[in-house]
């Protein structure tokens, strides 16, 4: 089976190219970053190409900023899945280590390059690389004329204004603009994962959900959100209702995610399942008794259900298609 995922220089060589190559953190695979892989695969087509991409992991911020890492918007497995859902058929997930960090912009370009057999690279107008970001796209320009591959800037992609980026997706969440980040990202913000067991205090106490742990350094919504949750391994969906936080009505703890369907449940529970978080309800808040809670909880669904009948009627694609 031929390799798709490679996970070091050495691993790739000789096995990558020759190649049209997008590089960049690509956190989130957001529109501006979908641009910019239709264009290297453009490329790669029209010169009998593979179309590669090549991402760092861990964020270099972890390395050379540790006290500036922004929270992902998508796990590394999920990035590979959309980079490759947008055309990637090579992917390089480069490791950024302090070996890395020290390379100068040519040398960091002559191993990607005779490495994976560049003939040509696409990058943001903003790229930088090489040690302390001394590399440039003028330094690119030159040593892709000096190695013979070709360089293409793209303008970062602007939004009503706003320049497209992960940061910018990121303020939207934080703001609770779920739409806004949607036509950022060109779909919704989602989590996925495989169902893990609660406390069972839902479904005696409240009301029985699918519960979800959050992912190590992704990004964590807080509140109470209108959702649509997918079955993963069996194309089933529902709409839901999820609350994201630390149950404070139950003393609190660690963040998880509980997901309420509004449709039956038939057939087997999920074991794996993805939820798009669609319209932002309310925050969390602790309740003076799980009674109480199981009130909100239902005024909830009442709210959840006259979003999906607003979005229905107006037959406008919910963000969980974007």
């Amino acid at each position: 089976m031929t390799q798709l995922v490679f996970r070091s220089l050495d691993e790739a060589r000789g096995r990558f190219g020759p190649c049209s190559l997008a590089i960049g953190n690509f956190d989130g695979v957001h529109i501006g970053h979908q641009a910019l892989l239709r264009t290297t695969r453009a490329f790669a087509l029209a010169n009998n190409l593979q179309t590669g991409v090549l991402t760092f992991h861990p964020h270099p911020t972890v390395l050379v900023a540790p006290s500036r890492v922004p929270p992902m918007l998508c796990t590394l497995e999920q990035r590979i899945a959309r980079l490759r859902a947008f055309g990637a058929q090579k992917v390089l997930v480069l490791p950024f280590t302090e070996a890395l960090a020290l390379l100068t912009p040519e040398e960091f370009i002559t191993a990607i390059h005779s490495s994976l057999e560049t003939k040509g690279i696409f990058v943001g107008d903003n790229f930088r690389f090489g040690h302390k970001k001394a590399g440039t796209t003028e330094v690119l320009a030159a040593l892709g004329q000096k190695h013979n591959f070709a360089t293409t800037f793209l303008n970062r992609l602007t939004f009503r204004g706003k320049i497209v980026s992960s940061s910018a997706v990121r303020l939207a969440l934080s703001e609770h603009r779920l739409l806004l980040a949607g036509h950022l990202l060109g779909r919704c913000f989602s989590v996925e994962g495989t169902v893990v067991s609660g406390q069972g205090i839902g479904s005696k106490q409240t009301v029985p959900t699918l519960n979800l742990r959050p992912h190590e350094g992704q990004l964590q919504l807080r509140g109470v959100y209108v959702t649509r949750t997918f079955d993963l391994d069996n194309r089933r969906s529902w709409p839901s209702i999820t609350n994201a936080g630390v149950r404070p009505t139950f003393g609190g703890g660690e963040v998880t995610i509980e997901t309420f369907l509004l449709g039956s449940l038939t057939g087997e529970t999920p074991q794996r399942i993805r939820v798009d978080f669609n319209h932002y309800l309310r925050p969390e808040k602790q309740f003076s008794s799980p009674q109480e809670l199981k009130e909100q909880i239902l005024k909830d669904v009442t709210r959840a259900r006259t979003y999906w009948r607003r979005v229905q009627t107006l037959k406008q694609p919910s963000a969980s298609i974007y």
